[in-house]
């Protein structure tokens, strides 16, 4: 039951925080650390990215490592677009519904196949890209916020991997986690609407 309680709390204190912090001129020195910290400030971002390593995990074999790499490459394509102020429909309620798909996908224990993973992940990821590259600071160097925010995404997939592999053995625990972020996903699209 201890862990239980923990799961509540933490999810609590995850739903308390603004979910859009990370898209309001937060940061205003600093290219790289900038880069970094931004997908950790931003419930929608920290949560989608770890599901990611989250979904990796449950689908298994080359996709623990293809779903992170997918999602890390096309979040580049999309930050490169957001940064060339080419538009993208809809770009925060695509944020926020990435969310909810992905917390159902691990709360359901979804075994889609590659070539259905590979391109929802991808499709993901250039809507969080384009939001950090449309959001991103005039900067001398802005090759180092699209490192930052890359090597952070990296890690929040990795955090997601490593959590997954740790509860392998209470997939209940992953799918109750993935039922969590999708209900923050549909809180997140609720408070979009408002």
């Amino acid at each position: 039951m201890k862990c239980w309680t923990r799961i509540i709390a933490a999810l609590a204190g995850l739903l308390a925080s603004s979910a859009a912090t990370a898209h309001v001129g937060i940061h205003s020195a600093g290219s790289f650390s900038a880069g970094f910290t931004h997908p950790f400030i931003g419930l929608d971002h920290l949560l989608a990215m770890v599901a990611v390593g989250v979904w990796a995990v449950q689908l298994g074999g080359r996709r623990v490592l293809a779903l992170p790499a997918t999602f890390v490459g096309f979040m580049a394509v999309g930050a490169a677009l957001g940064a060339a102020e080419m538009p993208l429909p809809h770009v925060e309620g695509m944020v926020a519904l990435s969310v909810l798909a992905l917390g159902c996908v691990i709360g359901l224990s979804a075994r889609l196949a590659w070539y259905w993973a590979i391109p929802l992940v991808a499709a993901f990821a250039l809507f969080h890209g384009h939001a950090h590259g449309a959001e991103m600071p005039d900067f001398a160097a802005p090759w180092q916020y699209f490192i930052g925010f890359a090597l952070a995404t990296a890690l929040l997939h990795g955090s997601g991997v490593a959590a997954a592999s740790a509860l392998k053995a209470r997939p209940y625990l992953v799918r109750a986690g993935g039922a969590a972020i999708g209900l923050a996903g549909c809180w997140l699209l609720i408070s979009g609407l408002a």
